[in-house]
C-alpha cells in the first residue's frame, strides 16, 4: 500500500505543486490520479520513488516512509513508465528490458531470458529483441517500456501518461493489455493520466485533484460518476458523464426480442430483419424498402458487455437495433430501440 499523509510540496519561489494531499492507493489496486494541467498529477507521482521530495507530510510504503529509503535502492524496487517509453536508443530492446536485473546483478543470461519471457508477455514478438527502439512503432516501444519496468518484479508500478503519445486505436490496445497484465500480476499501480475515459477504464480508485494540488475526491469509477463531490469534480466529469455512467450497467436483464432473425432476406411486417448464418452468426440488417443490400449491425455479448456497449451497438445500425450474441459469437436476441430506452431510464432511476 501507498499512503500519502498530508504530502505538500512547495518549491523555493513560493508555488505549491502539491497541498496536504492524504489519499492511499491500496495493494494489487490501480489507483489513477487525473485532473487539470498544473494540479500536481506527476509531481505527486514522482514524489513516491523521491525523484521529487517533498516539503512537508510524509509518504508510506506499506508502512515505511520512502524518505528513509536510499533514492536508487528505492527506485530499483519501483517500476517506472513514463510518456514516450523512455528506452535508451543505443541497446537492442532485449538489453532495455533487461535494465533493472542487470543493475540488481543478475547474471547477463538470467536477466535476457527474463527479458525475453516479459517481451511475450506483453504481445510483443520476440524477434523484435534484437532491434533498437527506432526500429518499432510508438505502439511497441510502449509496451516495451511496460515490459522493462516489470523485469524486476517491482510490486509497485508508477506510469506516468505511458500512452497519451500514440494514436486512439493503440493506445485502446496498451489499456486493454495492461488491464490483462493486472488481472494476472495483481500490481500496487499509481497511473496519472489527464484523461477522464482513460481513468475511468483503469481506475480501480479514481483521485481527481484539482489546480494548486488538493484532492477534490477519491473514490471507484462508479462512485465518482454518480455522485461527484462537487461542481468542479462535476464539470471536470464532463456533460456525458451519464454516458460514462452506462459502461457500470450490466445488459444481463436487458428485454431482447427472438423474433427478428431469418437465414435470409424474407418479407416480413417488422422494417428491419437481421440476416443470421445456419449456426446463428449475423450477416447484416435487411429492409424490404432496400432489398438491394445488407445494412452493417453492432454487438454486445449479452451479460458481459455494458449498456454502453449495447448502446454504442444500437449507433452503429441504421435499426437503431443492437445483435446481443452468446461468448462465441452466436445471436441470442436483439435489443430494440424500445428495450434500450426503457433500460436507459431505469439505469438513471437507479
Amino acid at each position: 500500500m501507498i499512503t500519502f499523509d498530508a504530502v505538500t510540496k512547495r518549491y523555493p519561489d513560493g508555488t505549491t505543486a502539491v497541498d496536504a494531499l492524504t489519499l492511499e492507493a491500496p495493494t494489487g489496486e490501480i489507483t489513477v490520479l487525473v485532473g487539470p494541467s498544473g494540479c500536481g498529477k506527476t509531481t505527486s507521482l514522482r514524489m513516491i520513488n523521491r525523484m521529487i521530495d517533498a516539503s512537508e507530510g510524509q509518504i508510506l510504503l506499506d508502512g515505511v516512509p520512502v524518505s528513509g529509503i536510499d533514492p536508487p535502492t528505492l527506485r530499483r524496487g519501483i517500476g517506472y513508465v513514463i510518456q514516450q517509453a523512455g528506452l535508451f536508443p543505443h541497446r537492442k530492446i532485449v538489453d532495455n528490458v533487461a535494465t533493472v536485473p542487470y543493475l540488481l546483478g543478475w547474471d547477463k543470461k538470467k536477466a535476457r531470458a527474463r527479458a525475453m519471457e516479459l517481451l511475450e508477455r506483453v504481445g510483443l514478438d520476440p524477434a523484435l529483441a534484437g532491434r533498437y527502439p527506432f526500429q518499432l512503432s510508438g505502439g511497441q516501444q510502449q509496451r516495451v517500456g511496460v515490459a522493462r519496468a516489470l523485469a524486476a518484479d517491482p510490486p509497485v508500478l508508477l506510469m506516468d501518461e505511458p500512452f497519451s503519445a500514440v494514436d486512439p486505436i493503440v493506445r485502446t490496445s496498451l489499456q486493454d493489455e495492461l488491464l490483462r497484465l493486472q488481472a494476472e500480476l495483481n500490481k500496487t499501480i499509481v497511473f496519472v493520466t489527464h484523461d477522464i475515459d482513460e481513468a475511468i477504464k483503469l481506475g480501480d480508485r479514481v483521485a481527481v485533484l484539482r489546480v494548486g494540488g488538493r484532492l477534490a475526491q477519491l473514490a471507484d469509477p462508479k462512485t465518482l460518476l454518480s455522485e461527484p463531490a462537487d461542481d468542479f469534480v462535476r464539470e471536470f466529469l464532463g456533460h456525458d458523464r451519464g454516458i460514462r455512467r452506462l459502461q457500470f450497467v450490466s445488459t444481463k436483464g436487458l428485454r431482447l426480442r427472438t423474433d427478428l432473425t431469418a437465414r435470409d432476406r424474407v418479407a416480413s411486417d417488422e422494417p428491419w430483419s437481421l440476416v443470421v448464418t445456419a449456426d446463428d452468426r449475423p450477416v447484416g440488417w435487411y429492409a424490404g424498402s432496400r432489398p438491394e443490400e445488407l445494412e452493417p449491425y453492432g454487438t454486445f455479448v449479452l451479460g458481459r458487455d455494458s449498456m454502453r456497449s449495447a448502446l454504442d451497438a444500437a449507433l452503429l445500425s441504421p435499426s437503431g437495433c443492437a445483435v446481443a450474441v452468446d461468448e462465441d459469437g452466436k445471436v441470442v436476441g436483439v435489443a430494440t430501440r424500445e428495450a434500450l430506452d426503457e433500460a436507459l431510464a431505469e439505469a438513471a432511476d437507479a
